[in-house]
């Protein structure tokens, strides 16, 4: 099996090849939020080859053997977490559920899909971390359940404080294939960007939320 940081990187060249991930400063997007952003992500693509999906497959096992994470059980962010999910459980011959955004509003009212094991260790897949709103919510989910929900692995992340800041607030270990700042360094290295360019993006992320009203 590949090492990390040659998942990291084929990864990165597969997310640009595939539109899944765009670096656009001088002409940037408008988010869902409002927010004008110089980047916009959308994993789903991924999802698109076998080969792309057990990349991700590969680069969370190889996380969690390095970082000797424990797990008894893999969870899904309901929906774009599922599939990576069941990828991992699968390679791990483990377990699985999923994390519903909201409860069911008849029946149980579940929230967790799937199995449940109290008092063991869940580990949650998520495909993007932004502000991580989802994946939080999801691990303390988990743990009302009686799971030990301690570690969250997720495809890319934009690397915000406010997540960042979050996740050490509830005590869960945050575990990326990729993130914003190795995006950019990829993209230098191989001259997909200026180094205009990158000075934008790195403006952004110094201060992404106010970055836009500089425009």
């Amino acid at each position: 099996m590949a090492d990390l940081k040659t998942i990291s990187r084929q990864l990165a060249q597969i997310m640009i090849d595939i539109g899944a991930v765009k670096l656009s400063p001088e002409n940037p997007f408008t988010w869902a939020s409002g927010a004008i952003m110089p980047i916009y992500t959308d994993n789903r693509l991924l999802l698109g080859k076998e080969e792309y999906r057990r990349l991700v497959g590969q680069g969370f096992c190889e996380i969690i053997k390095s970082k000797q994470i424990p797990v008894d059980l893999i969870s899904g962010t309901a929906t774009a977490g599922i599939p990576h999910a069941t990828t991992l459980a699968n390679a791990l011959k483990l377990p699985m559920s999923y994390v519903r955004s909201e409860a069911k509003g008849h029946g149980r009212k579940k929230m967790i899909e799937g199995l449940i094991l109290q008092n063991q260790n869940a580990v949650l897949v998520e495909d993007l971390i932004s502000t991580g709103g989802s994946a939080l919510k999801a691990i303390k989910a988990l743990r009302e359940e009686g799971m030990e929900a301690d570690n969250c692995l997720a495809i890319f992340t934009y690397g915000l404080k406010k997540a960042t800041e979050e996740f050490k607030n509830i005590h869960c270990g945050l575990h990326t294939l990729l993130t914003f700042p190795d995006l950019v360094e990829y993209s230098i290295i191989n001259k997909l960007i200026t180094e205009k360019q990158k000075e934008m993006l790195n403006d952004w992320y110094k201060d992404p939320f106010e970055w836009g009203k500089k425009l």
